[in-house]
């Protein structure tokens, strides 16, 4: 496997931020992977998939790598599912395209989510009243200091709400190789996100299929959402925060349209969307760092940002957040 030495990342990252790495290398699997490793040992590591949810600060003085381990296999399946394998490196909205075609249920509402696969778990990724964890069987991976694989089924990968072991408990250790997902063969559609009921029923379906749904998905993330190869972002910037029930009742006196859900714990979950929106921030731009016109959760590169100025502008939307109603904002975003 090739290592190039002062790589540029720019086309790497979907926020297009200019940044160098030391040393760079694609492995395509894990014992190409663990080569590299061998070869170069001791360096600090940054593993990089689709590049979707990581926002570059500084060029990074070690050894980048770039997770292109592929491949697309049925492993089992029974009556009611059936069980997809791909590789880490698989793009994800193809790999989603890939199980509608086949007719297996379950992914339709992530459809159009950038990055790969094996982002997927680490995320939870979640959109339209679905989350991984909702389809995930295991995964396999690489620990990169014992240089061995593990499987980890659900219950070991702790998901949470965008979170999961491998963004708390074990950042940094693992790499991941490939994803399973228990997939249904008579779908069972989630249509119950406002926006996608009244899309279909704006197109007159009545009786959609998941290819229905994720068209739907399609269309209204792009009505919201910037094209990263447009204008640089990595979607989704903040997480929703949740607050307690007699915090939320006291923000609904002062802002009575304030928009939130209930979370199965008890607490209310914030658009936090909504509050940097009610902030002032939507579409505000501060040299070439700003906020996206039409959603305010996302932070978008105009063209010559840096992840520093990036970084500096969510930190005064925390702040503002904060002052006006009381809630500390958590960026979803990995800082590097």
């Amino acid at each position: 496997m090739q290592v190039l030495e002062n790589f540029p990342l720019k086309d790497l990252n979907t926020f297009g931020v200019a940044a160098n790495a030391r040393y760079y290398a694609a492995f395509d699997s894990i014992a190409s992977l663990n080569d590299t490793l061998s070869k170069y040992p001791g360096l600090p590591l940054l593993i990089l998939g689709g590049g979707s949810n990581v926002l570059l600060t500084k060029d990074f003085d070690g050894l980048v790598l770039k997770n292109d381990i592929r491949g697309i296999r049925k492993v089992s399946e029974d009556a009611e599912f059936v069980y997809i394998k791909a590789g880490a490196g698989e793009n994800w909205h193809q790999f989603v395209l890939h199980t509608i075609e086949h007719g297996w249920g379950g992914l339709e509402n992530l459809s159009l989510i950038p990055g790969c696969v094996g982002a997927s778990p680490m995320q939870n990724i979640g959109a339209y009243g679905v989350e991984i964890k909702d389809v995930f069987e295991q995964l396999t991976a690489f620990h990169l200091n014992e240089r061995s694989n593990y499987t980890f089924r659900a219950q070991a990968c702790e998901f949470g709400y965008r979170e999961s072991v491998f963004k708390r408990k074990y950042k940094g250790q693992f790499v991941i190789a490939d994803v399973t997902f228990k997939l249904r063969k008579q779908p069972v559609l989630n249509t119950s996100y406002g926006a996608i009921a009244a899309e279909l029923k704006a197109r007159g379906i009545e009786h959609p299929t998941i290819r229905d749904v994720s068209d739907v998905v399609i269309s209204i993330r792009q009505s919201k959402l910037p094209d990263p190869k447009q204008t640089g972002n990595a979607g989704s910037f903040f997480k929703n925060p949740s607050i307690t029930i007699p915090q939320f009742d006291e923000l609904k006196k002062k802002y009575p349209d304030i928009v939130a859900y209930l979370n199965p714990d008890g607490t209310m979950k914030l658009a936090a969307g909504w509050l940097i929106e009610q902030a002032g921030w939507k579409g505000y731009r501060q040299g070439d760092a700003g906020v996206h016109a039409r959603q305010a959760l996302v932070l978008v590169n105009h063209g010559q940002a840096t992840g520093a100025e990036i970084v500096a502008l969510s930190e005064q939307i925390i702040a503002s957040i904060k002052e006006k109603f009381g809630v500390e904002l958590e960026r979803e975003v990995n800082i590097v």
